[in-house]
């Protein structure tokens, strides 16, 4: 039986999963793809998955984990996000009041070509997103956490739809991106962005969200 996804039949064993911490690959061991811990950041996320890309084949590299929503999402703890697009949202200069991302100050993160940070999600996304009940949207990557509303207002008005943030995805897609492999994003929505409340954190169902979203991932590549 098809599964209606565009993904070589040979996938299981051909995805790597790309997780910050330890305690969020114990959810994922048992699942039919690779899982490695990065460490938390951008960077640690893309050297990490530098090297496994290119210590195996992968059709896909995947960063999965749990996120902040932002307020304009709708998301809710417990709900889940995959990526349209990742993006590093915070490369970049201020310049008096106006944020200037890369694109207006004629940057790029990749050598010979004009790539702003904004990275394109595999084109099976919104088909994942539509069978897992998930949102989709560009979810953004920071290096530092958002603490505040007015910072939470900000990343939604210089990118809007975004649902989520995190601090890995972008660096997985640009990783990924070098080295020819699609790549995604999978959100599990722990507590929503803006004021530092941990007790309001729901880490639990988030990191079951995320797990739903690989299982369906996973689970279609091998009907």
């Amino acid at each position: 039986m098809s599964s209606g996804f565009p993904l070589p039949s040979a996938l299981p064993g051909r995805v790597l999963i790309v997780v910050a911490t330890a305690a969020e690959a114990e959810r994922l061991r048992d699942l039919p793809a690779r899982v490695v811990v990065s460490g938390v950041g951008p960077v640690a996320a893309a050297l990490a998955t530098a090297a496994a890309l290119r210590s195996g084949a992968y059709d896909l590299a995947v960063s999965a984990g749990i996120a902040g929503a932002y307020p304009g999402s709708g998301l809710a703890p417990g709900d889940l996000a995959v990526s349209s697009r990742m993006i590093h949202a915070d490369l970049g200069t201020q310049d008096g009041e106006r944020w200037l991302g890369l694109e207006h100050l004629g940057l790029s993160v990749c050598p010979d070509t004009s790539h702003f940070g904004h990275f394109a999600a595999w084109d099976g996304a919104a088909d994942l997103a539509q069978r897992a009940g998930a949102a989709l949207g560009p979810l953004l990557t920071l290096s530092t956490v958002s603490a505040s509303t007015a910072e939470a207002a900000a990343w939604e008005t210089r990118f809007p739809g975004a649902l989520t943030e995190g601090m890995e995805g972008a660096g997985v897609a640009h990783a990924a991106l070098l080295a020819g492999v699609p790549a995604l994003e999978l959100r599990g929505v722990s507590n929503p962005v803006g004021p530092r409340d941990r007790a309001s954190w729901r880490i639990g169902e988030a990191l079951a969200a995320t797990r739903r979203g690989l299982e369906t991932l996973l689970g279609a590549a091998t009907q």
